[in-house]
C-alpha cells in the first residue's frame, strides 16, 4: 500500500497560526527521528545504534516488540525512514519532504510505502483505510508537537 498526503505548515490566510521557519520545521523533523519518544506515545525507548553524516540507525522498543530501522537525512529537505524486514515485521518506508512552493509557504509531504500491491479484497481495503487514517493522525500530531516545541523556543538553535 502506498499512501501520500500533504500537511500545510504555514497558512498565510490564518493569522491564528504562528508561522514556522524552514529551519524550525527541519529541526523538528530531525528531532522526531532522534528523540521519537517525544512524538510517539506507544514508544517506550529508542537507542541510536549508529550515527553518520547521512543519518542514524535506531532500535525502537514498543513493549516487548523491538524494531530496528534506519533514518537518512537530506538536509533541509527530506527525512527518510526505512524499516527492513525483520521477524514478523515487513519492510516499509516513510519519507517526509519539506516543500516550499513560494517563500514562506511550507508544507510537509508524507509518503508511506509498505511494498505490497494494492488491496484486492474488502477486508484488506478496510484495514488499509484504517492505516491511512492512523498515519494521517500521527502526522498531524507530529506537526502539532513541532509547533509546540517551536513556541517553547526549543527549535531555534541547531540540534546537538
Amino acid at each position: 500500500m502506498k499512501f501520500v498526503h500533504l500537511i500545510e505548515i504555514n497558512a498565510a490566510d490564518n493569522p491564528l497560526i504562528d508561522p514556522l521557519s524552514r529551519d524550525q520545521l527541519w529541526r523538528g523533523l530531525v528531532l522526531r527521528a532522534e528523540r521519537p519518544t517525544l512524538f510517539v506515545m506507544a514508544l517506550d525507548a529508542c537507542e541510536i545504534t549508529n550515527r553518520s553524516e547521512l543519518g542514524i540507525s535506531r532500535t525502537l522498543q514498543f513493549g516487548k516488540l523491538i524494531v530496528r530501522d534506519e533514518v537518512r537525512f537530506l538536509p533541509q529537505q527530506q527525512v527518510q525512514y526505512h524499516v527492513p524486514q525483520q521477524n514478523e515485521i515487513p519492510a516499509s518506508d516513510l519519507t517526509m519532504t519539506i516543500e516550499e512552493p513560494e517563500a514562506g509557504a511550507l508544507f510537509v509531504r508524507f509518503e508511506y510505502d509498505d511494498h505490497k500491491e494494492a488491496a484486492d479484497d474488502a477486508e484488506a481495503e478496510f484495514y488499509n483505510n484504517f492505516r491511512r487514517d492512523a498515519y494521517k493522525e500521527s502526522d498531524i500530531d507530529t506537526v502539532r508537537k513541532i509547533r509546540e516545541l517551536a513556541m517553547e523556543g526549543q527549535l531555534d538553535a541547531p540540534l546537538q
